[in-house]
């Protein structure tokens, strides 16, 4: 099958071991097997996941078409009112039919209608300096530690120089120990540090007590305790007994977002409430010190960091907040056996711990990032990026000819990618035709942070706020992918323009 000549390839030399009959019986045999990179958006539009995003439009929109109408047959009425219609003596049964429909109206918009989820503020941690290393000074420990051998050592030191990290990331040293165990004392005292470093920041910058958050969400992919770490908050800041306390494990570096959709709900079901999300990742209990090469290759790109965002449905919240919550979409791959096992915690030979990424993960996550983006942009393109789109599949020219495909540059004023890799970010800069501008502030959060996992997305958008580009009005998306495998989109409109952000993790660079 032919392939277009620009086309991301990715070789891999399989060891097939030794022949045991033939002419070459007794000789080592290798084949070579190519890895695709991410799928060529411009080239297919599966429609069922465009039928679904206008599923989600239509859904929802019921009430923002439903509302109008109600209120124009209102508008018509409300001029042939007079005096008479609420004079009991004259016609009583109008005056009750009048006011039935105006209780009506009211409670189509109040309870019927889904309230406004506002972002009030989100902290990011800033781990202290002495916790900074450099790419060299990664190696030189991974040396000395005894824990890699020679392939592993220069396969890390390829990965870095290609990674597009930094040399300021944070990393604790304690990992490089020759004789390092990781253990739940170590995984909960680098938890604490992380999670009330970034919930105290925002506890200052809001002036929110704890005792009125209502809903608390953390999210941790591979440390989980009993007691939980939702519940290490409560004990720690004597959160309300009353507290709706939720822990999300095992869900990568998309369960920031799927954290939001849950917070969403749930400040549906508690109106005027106040949500607490914790994002984080704990790097100490995720260290591999063994030389599966699938599995050293997380220890090139987590890093430790922290986010702590408050949602409300507070009505008065929507003059103080920063973003309105407008759309969010979650795809999940999970049924496919090779994206299922893509992204794996799990011991290697020797019976060492660590997450296993798949060779063929770019690949599989162009496919979860295509199918979410097809149901997103029914959501968010304007009508005309859309009518171009269907004009495109309706009336081909030849079977071979490629669709339209939007412009979503069209649909958002910034775009926040996590911060996987460089590799990743170019594929996706590529195919979603995106300028430098738009992948500025998912490159910086790379070079600077690393990947840190399901709080990267808040890393980024806290670089925006910090070179003031947030502007009332504007639009931003959140992209994640994580394990499962899923890809996750989360869609916020900014209410007032970030002028200064005095707690700023960039602000300290």
């Amino acid at each position: 099958m032919a392939t277009r000549s620009d086309e991301y390839l990715s070789p891999e030399i399989v060891n097939r071991g030794i022949k045991d009959s033939g002419p070459y019986a007794g000789s080592p045999s290798f084949s070579v097997r190519v890895h695709r990179g991410l799928p060529d958006f411009l080239g297919s539009v599966n429609l069922k996941y465009v039928k679904l995003g206008y599923g989600y439009l239509i859904n929802h929109g019921v009430y923002f078409v439903g509302v109008p109408i109600l209120l124009v047959i209102f508008g018509t009425q409300i001029g042939k009112l007079t005096w008479d219609v609420f004079h009991f003596k004259y016609n009583l049964v109008n005056a009750f039919l009048f006011l039935g429909f105006l209780c009506l109206i009211v409670y189509v918009y109040l309870d019927l209608t889904p309230r406004s989820t506002y972002l009030v503020d989100f902290a990011c941690y800033l781990p202290p300096d002495e916790l900074k290393i450099s790419k060299e000074e990664y190696i030189e420990l991974a040396r000395k530690s005894g824990q890699f051998n020679d392939v592993a050592i220069q396969f890390q030191q390829r990965v870095l120089k290609n990674s597009g990290l930094g040399d300021e990331t944070y990393l604790p040293r304690a990992v490089f120990h020759p004789n390092y165990q990781k253990d739940l004392k170590t995984g909960r005292e680098e938890a604490a540090t992380l999670m009330s470093g970034a919930v105290d920041e925002l506890f200052s910058a809001t002036g929110i007590r704890p005792k009125d958050i209502r809903i608390l969400i953390v999210n941790c992919g591979v440390l989980n305790t009993t007691p939980s770490l939702s519940a290490m908050l409560i004990n720690r800041y004597k959160l309300s007994h009353r507290i709706q306390s939720f822990n999300l494990g095992g869900m990568g570096c998309a369960a920031g977002i799927a954290a939001v959709d849950l917070a969403n709900d749930l400040l549906n079901a508690y109106p005027a409430s106040y949500a607490l999300i914790v994002s984080t990742e704990i790097v100490s209990f995720n260290w591999y010190d063994g030389n599966d090469l699938d599995m050293v290759l997380p220890n090139c790109f987590l890093r430790m960091g922290a986010a702590a965002v408050l949602l409300s449905n507070h009505c008065h919240d929507r003059w103080r907040s920063k973003y309105q919550f407008k759309q969010l979409v979650r795809t999940h791959k999970g049924m496919d056996d090779r994206s299922f096992k893509s992204i794996q915690l799990k011991e290697d030979l020797e019976g060492k711990q660590g997450l296993s990424i798949s060779k063929d993960i770019i690949e599989l996550g162009g496919n979860a990032l295509k199918a979410n983006i097809t149901t997103l942009s029914p959501l968010v393109l304007p009508i005309s990026e859309q009518f171009h789109f269907f004009k495109s599949l309706l009336f081909k020219e030849s079977a071979s000819s490629k669709p339209y495909i939007p412009d979503y540059k069209l649909a958002f004023e910034h775009i926040c990618i996590l911060a996987a890799s460089q590799k990743v970010l170019n594929e996706i800069q590529k195919n979603l035709d995106l300028t430098d501008e738009y992948m500025e502030a998912s490159r910086k959060t790379l070079q600077r942070f690393g990947n840190t996992s399901s709080s990267s997305i808040w890393y980024e958008l806290a670089y925006l706020e910090a070179k003031k580009r947030i502007k009332n009005g504007d639009r931003v998306w959140q992209l994640a992918l994580g394990s499962g495998l899923k890809c996750n989109s989360v869609v916020w409109k900014a209410v007032r323009t970030v002028r200064q952000v005095k707690r700023n993790p960039w602000n300290e660079n």
